[in-house]
């Protein structure tokens, strides 16, 4: 491992430039960059790479490039705006191992902004978080590895090996902004992530697949309800029997290693549900959009086998929906889940990355999150390494990032590449 005086040197470049970080990464959360609006934040990103002396490639994501791939999620939504960045630095002698550092640049709805304690996209510091949508997910562990690049570049130092700084759209919703950038080109001989979740590295990660069900009724005056069918009543009938279909499948958890111990790793959840014209009348439709996950390994065609079975048996207690059966649509997230393995060398070093910025070991776990990793993992034989800050109410009011774990989260990510990569001397 790296010599404790060149380490040391690191940790403290890092420390050096941690107040410009924090002000970059606030910077950024002030983007509000939700699908269809990543484009200013992502140019934002690509001038940022500029000035950290990367060479920078910014594209606008093509479907019929990366439709046929696996791994590739339904789209829902226009991609006119969908841009990926990537900051490239290419060493002129490689003799280290190649690296890509992958971070997602968009965020999930704020939800009513009443709600928050001060407006979501004004980030702010208080007791040493900082607050603000996407501060936590996932924009201070984004610019925290382009940080931990700096700090060697601080000190004189560039990898010794080829890095990827990728700058990602769609991870919350389908993850193609991952699966272009492998369309795009870029391998490297390992992935890290610094997604939020708890300076842990993680070995395993459920999969997720987005469905939307459309249930039809029949349009009836109030006063005579009873001559009329009610789709917002059948919907809820159909998530009730795919409520005991979750409770089906989080009982095979004693089948799966990484889960077995978890009280309910699988949640189906209705996100978003929609219904009727006219409060005086019978409503003749309802959406609703469901979110539901699955363990690694699982066939993504035979979960949704069971699912459209599901349904069905649910609308066969409806007498309308036995002869106008729901419509199942996917869209959106298609995820497997991941597992971590064979990946000795690259874990060894993180977690000697870790125990020296942290001065304690790294614990692995698994989580009942989604994250690109699968792609790196799965679809390109790179291992997947997921390794981030701690975070607060992500998705939530208030979300919220641990600025004093992402000083050390940053310096773990700069031993990392160091001794990953290996070091050659530069100017300053």
């Amino acid at each position: 491992m790296l010599d404790n005086a060149i380490a040391g040197r690191i940790k403290d470049a890092v420390d050096a430039a941690f107040d410009e970080q924090v002000h970059c990464t606030a910077e950024l959360v002030k983007f509000p960059s939700r699908r269809g609006r990543e484009h200013t934040a992502q140019d934002f990103m690509a001038g940022a790479m500029r000035e950290q002396g990367l060479t920078v490639d910014r594209w606008q994501i093509d479907i019929d490039q990366i439709s046929h791939l696996p791994g590739f999620s339904p789209v829902y939504a226009d991609y006119d705006n969908a841009f990926n960045v990537v900051g490239a630095h290419r060493s002129g002698n490689p003799t280290g191992r190649s690296l890509i550092l992958n971070g997602h640049i968009d965020v999930v709805p704020e939800g009513p902004v009443e709600m928050w304690t001060s407006p979501p996209y004004e980030p702010r510091i208080d007791g040493g978080w900082m607050y603000g949508r996407g501060s936590g997910d996932m924009k201070a562990g984004l610019v925290g590895a382009m940080y931990a690049l700096r700090a060697l570049r601080n000190e004189g130092w560039a990898p010794g090996a080829d890095v990827f700084l990728q700058s990602v759209v769609e991870e919350e919703c389908t993850g193609n902004g991952a699966l272009a950038c492998l369309a795009r080109g870029y391998r490297a001989e390992a992935a890290l992530i610094p997604e939020p979740l708890g300076d842990c590295l993680i070995r395993a990660q459920l999969g997720v697949m987005w469905l939307q069900i459309k249930v039809q009724g029949v349009p009836a005056h109030v006063a005579y309800a009873g001559t009329g069918s009610n789709a917002i009543d059948a919907a809820f009938v159909l998530i009730q029997g795919l409520k005991e279909l979750e409770v089906k499948w989080n009982a095979q958890r004693v089948d799966q290693p990484h889960y077995a111990d978890h009280d309910h790793p699988l949640n189906f959840n209705v996100g978003k549900i929609e219904g009727g014209d006219w409060a005086s009348s019978v409503p003749s439709w309802c959406v609703f959009d469901l979110r539901v996950a699955v363990y690694p390994g699982d066939d993504l065609a035979a979960r949704r086998a069971e699912l459209e079975a599901c349904i069905h048996d649910a609308a066969s207690q409806d007498a309308f929906l036995r002869n106008a059966p729901p419509q199942v649509t996917y869209h959106g997230l298609m995820a497997e889940g991941y597992t971590l393995h064979d990946a000795d060398e690259a874990e060894a070093t993180l977690g000697w990355a870790h125990e020296s910025a942290y001065g304690q070991p790294l614990q692995v776990v698994a989580t009942t999150a989604t994250t690109d990793a699968r792609f790196f993992g799965l679809y390109a034989d790179i291992p997947g390494l997921v390794y981030g800050p701690t975070s607060d109410a992500i998705h939530g009011f208030d979300e919220r990032v641990d600025l004093e774990s992402v000083r050390q989260n940053t310096q773990a990510m700069a031993l990392f590449i160091a001794e990953w990569c290996g070091l050659e001397e530069i100017d300053k």
